[in-house]
C-alpha cells in the first residue's frame, strides 16, 4: 500500500519500500553536511553500511499535515491501517513529553506510540502494548539502546 502526504499544497509519496524512520539532525563536517544513522537501524537489519540509500527530509512541523491513500488504491480502506501491532516490539526515540507526561516517540507516517514514563531524547526498546486508529501505546522493555 502506498501512502501520500500533503503538506502546504505539495503532495509527497511515501514509498511501502521505507525500510526506517527516525529523527536525527543535520551537522556540519567541513565542507559537507552529515545525518547519523541511529546504530538500531543497522541492528535491526534495515540498513547496511557501505549501501547507498535514498534520504528524504521532513519538517518537524507536522501538525498541519494529512494522509491519504493513493487514488491507485481505491480498494484500500478510507484510513491508513496502524504501523504496528500489539506485542510488536520497537526501537523509538521519544520526541514529546504528552499533557499527562508520557513520552511520545513517532513512528512511520507520523503516527504516535505514547511511552509512560519515558523522558524526552530517551532510546528505548519499547513492546507495543495497545493499538487504536490513532496512537499505541508502549511498555518500555530496554532502556537506551
Amino acid at each position: 500500500m502506498r501512502f501520500r502526504q500533503k503538506r502546504e499544497g505539495l503532495t509527497v509519496e511515501i514509498s511501502e519500500k521505507l525500510l526506517c524512520l527516525f529523527s536525527t539532525a543535520v551537522s556540519e563536517e567541513e565542507d559537507r553536511y552529515v545525518i547519523e544513522v541511529p546504530r538500531q537501524e543497522v541492528d535491526t537489519g534495515g540498513v547496511e553500511p557501505g549501501e547507498i540509500y535514498k534520504v528524504a527530509l521532513i519538517s518537524r512541523d507536522e501538525a498541519d499535515t494529512e494522509t491519504t491513500v493513493a487514488p491507485e488504491e481505491s480498494s484500500a480502506p478510507s484510513e491508513p491501517q496502524p504501523p504496528v501491532d500489539v506485542g510488536e516490539t520497537r526501537y523509538v526515540e521519544i520526541e514529546d513529553i504528552g499533557k499527562q507526561g508520557d513520552g511520545i516517540a513517532r513512528v512511520e507516517r507520523g503516527y504516535v506510540i505514547i511511552v509512560p514514563g519515558a523522558d524526552v531524547g530517551e532510546r528505548v526498546k519499547v513492546e507495543v502494548s495497545e493499538v487504536k486508529s490513532n496512537f499505541a501505546v508502549g511498555e518500555v522493555i530496554e532502556e537506551t539502546f
